[in-house]
């Protein structure tokens, strides 16, 4: 609502690069009062790659995606994350997802979708190819910190995510886009808040409950954020709720729980395949991430 309603209209990169480049710099100037850090050695070309797909790549498909569709649609490509996640983790962790996990994505997508998705929903075929794209970069990313935990503390290593991924989304804005236009009191209302709650905060604790959690955990914890979407729709805009949307929140909430209790680190301790393992995070968002969306 807050990108549709108040950002700067038909302006995704800039957007995007609105949202990431003072989010870093207010986690970089915290980080450094807090506990100085930088990448050093491979980290630099990690932190680059996950910079490309949590958001260099991902916030401009997905604000692509919520220009083109309506909210329902866009979120539900979201209820794909914890399948993405798992068949994402074969090529890049050589990590087998076990059949439980499947099928709980599984079950889990059809949960957010019975939610979200209305009758008469208009499907542009450019936004659905966003929404894919966003939420497939998106896997990859946590797969991929998963497998590279940072020597920086989660908050600076968050913050230089953020600027590499606005150094390459500035320039591309103003490429493709043109020279910003002025902005209203809205458009920057709607900005400082997208920048500092839903990116800064948001990414800081979902980056570190992802070096916490088991790697099937946080694409399924993510699946709150469209279903706090239509709840909040229900409560605030006074949209109805039907007992299909009902079912739905059951699927939804019950495979969240799931994901937060133990079986899914049984699952994963006798379905893992040797290969590398992840060493646990060195620290103590979002995907409120998406309820930010």
């Amino acid at each position: 609502m807050t990108i549709t309603e108040l950002a700067p209209a038909g302006r995704p990169l800039l957007v995007a690069a609105a949202r990431v480049l003072p989010a870093s710099v207010v986690l970089l100037l915290v980080g450094s009062v807090r506990r100085p850090s930088r990448p050093h050695g491979q980290d630099w070309w990690r932190t680059a790659a996950l910079a490309v797909c949590n958001f260099g790549a991902f916030f401009p498909l997905l604000i692509v995606a919520v220009y083109r569709l309506p909210g329902g649609v866009a979120a539900a490509a979201g209820g794909l994350q914890p399948l993405l996640v798992a068949g994402l983790s074969v090529p890049l962790a050589n990590r087998r997802p076990s059949p439980v996990e499947l099928a709980v994505g599984a079950i889990a997508a059809v949960g957010v979708a019975m939610v979200v998705v209305r009758p008469g929903a208009d499907i542009d075929p450019v936004g659905v190819l966003a929404a894919i794209a966003a939420n497939v970069s998106f896997a990859a990313g946590v797969v991929l910190t998963k497998r590279w935990p940072s020597s920086s503390t989660g908050l600076t290593a968050t913050g230089w995510q953020l600027l590499l991924g606005g150094a390459l989304l500035l320039p591309l804005a103003i490429a493709v886009e043109g020279v910003p236009p002025v902005l209203t009191a809205a458009n920057i209302a709607a900005l400082t808040y997208l920048t500092l709650v839903a990116t800064a905060l948001a990414f800081l604790v979902w980056f570190s409950g992802i070096e916490r959690l088991p790697a099937a955990a946080p694409p399924l914890l993510g699946l709150a954020a469209p279903v706090t979407g239509a709840l909040l729709g229900w409560l605030v805009l006074g949209q109805s709720l039907t007992p299909l949307q009902l079912v739905g929140f059951a699927i939804a909430l019950a495979t969240i729980a799931y994901a937060a209790g133990s079986p899914f680190d049984r699952a994963r301790s006798r379905s893992a395949s040797p290969g590398p393992v992840a060493r646990p995070g060195t620290t103590g968002p979002e995907h409120v991430l998406v309820g930010c969306r």
